[in-house]
């Protein structure tokens, strides 16, 4: 199987999300067999009341590495949808970077399942953790 470069990764990003998925700034900082690991910038545009990260940030975000992961685990993009993902959160992210890693578990014909780990650049302790599953359409 063909490994998926961060580079490739990132093309995915561009040619398959809409508009404001773009807008959160994501880059791929690393793939291999069956993960990717994002990096959302801080904004202050993102923020919510009090100063932390929106959680609906930090959900795009996982959504979003979860379909680079899967790409990186299948060896290339393919039509995916997501029919699950639960997300919770343990601490905030103030006025730093997110990164999310996302580790395929189960590669299926039809079915993917991922668990993701979102930790604030710089900190041991993980922000929110999610898990995800998807369907693979094509």
């Amino acid at each position: 199987m063909t490994t998926l470069a961060p580079a490739d990764a990132d093309t995915i990003l561009a040619a398959n999300f809409a508009p404001w998925v773009l807008d959160l700034g994501l880059t791929v900082e690393e793939t291999g067999p069956s993960h990717a690991v994002l990096r959302l910038p801080w904004s202050d545009r993102l923020a919510r009341d009090g100063g932390g990260l929106s959680g609906q940030a930090m959900m795009a975000a996982a959504d979003t590495a979860t379909v680079i992961a899967i790409s990186a685990a299948r060896g290339g993009y393919g039509p995916m949808t997501t029919v699950q993902q639960s997300t919770s959160f343990q601490r905030p992210v103030v006025g730093a970077d997110l990164l999310v890693d996302v580790r395929v578990t189960k590669l299926g014909k039809r079915m993917a399942f991922a668990e993701v780990t979102m930790t604030a650049d710089g900190s041991e302790e993980p922000a929110a953790k999610a898990s995800t599953v998807y369907a693979l359409l094509g």
